[in-house]
């Protein structure tokens, strides 16, 4: 697919959304480990296109519920508008965060360009959390916990009014990858409203081969795959530089595998990298690991494949 080949790189410099600091290091940690020429050796055409601006962290508790409401709103609609901007070139957008709260955004911008295309829409949502919680479900206000709430329409007004369509997804598209922390109403609030969820139990039971295979299944050359890749979706012991790190996850080649996978389909088509924090890291490691992993998304692998 055409559009695999020609990627364009953005920064979203900002953690308004998170519970920690830091995670707004995260573009250039990825810029520092070599994202751009890693991808440039996978035969891809990569325009970095800087870092988008927006207001800074102001560190306030949440009011109503939410923490940083405004400054969430106003990064979201500077990603929306750049995501958007990329695919109605026919490029693919890595949009490289960055809290996990900038996903609204970004995702939002592809639901968008996949109706105005007539394309059907898949998401990946690989992550140690579900990331599905509202006001009422979690005391801190964070709303990096809340973005796929808030694209399955489920979230504050002024949030779900940037993709001009809510909610900007059926759950039915989204299929949840690693997941081992929810909490105990989010846990609830998931099966009312039917996510495909493969936890960890269901990984290591079955294993990531057959995780992977399910999560992928029914794709066709109608359908726009978007990965949304939370770094802490990897076990904290390969991947430390993260702010809410979460014990029990995929190894260094479960990890590999389902990026060979996503690979293998020919079908991604945009693309996420979130949470990354060098204060949490330990010589940009993390960073570094991600970059790996990336390329493979774009076709390393082992062994040359047919």
């Amino acid at each position: 697919m055409a559009a695999a080949h020609r990627l364009s790189l953005i920064g979203a410099p900002t953690d308004v959304g998170a519970a920690h600091r830091g995670a707004g290091m995260g573009p250039e940690a990825l810029r520092v480990a070599g994202l751009h020429d890693a991808l440039q050796r996978q035969g891809a055409e990569v325009a970095d296109r800087g870092n988008l601006s927006g207001p800074g962290n102001p560190w306030r508790p949440a009011v109503d519920g939410y923490r940083h409401l405004d400054e969430v709103v106003a990064w979201n609609r500077a990603v929306h508008d750049a995501v958007l901007a990329e695919l109605r070139l026919g490029r693919l957008p890595l949009l490289m965060g960055g809290d996990h709260a900038l996903a609204f955004g970004s995702i939002a911008a592809v639901a968008r360009h996949c109706r105005e295309a007539g394309r059907k829409l898949r998401v990946l949502w690989l992550d140690a959390h579900a990331d599905f919680n509202t006001r009422t479900l979690t005391p801190s206000g964070n709303l990096h916990g809340m973005p796929v709430a808030c694209l399955c329409g489920h979230g504050p007004a002024a949030l779900l009014a940037i993709g001009a369509q809510a909610p900007a997804l059926d759950p039915k598209v989204i299929r949840q990858i690693g997941i081992r922390s929810v909490d105990p109403g989010e846990k609830r609030f998931v099966h009312d409203a039917g996510l495909e969820v493969f936890d960890m139990r269901y990984i290591d039971e079955m294993g990531m081969r057959h995780t992977m295979e399910l999560a992928l299944a029914t794709l066709d050359a109608d359908t726009h795959l978007h990965l949304s890749f939370d770094v802490d979706f990897l076990d904290p012991g390969i991947a430390p530089g993260v702010g809410t790190t979460v014990p029990g996850g995929p190894t260094y080649r479960e990890a590999q595998l389902c990026m060979e996978m996503i690979a293998d389909t020919g079908r991604l088509a945009s693309l996420d990298v979130m949470e990354l924090n060098p204060a949490f890291d330990e010589r940009n490691k993390t960073a570094a690991l991600a970059v790996d992993l990336i390329e493979s998304l774009f076709g390393k692998s082992t062994l040359m494949r047919a």
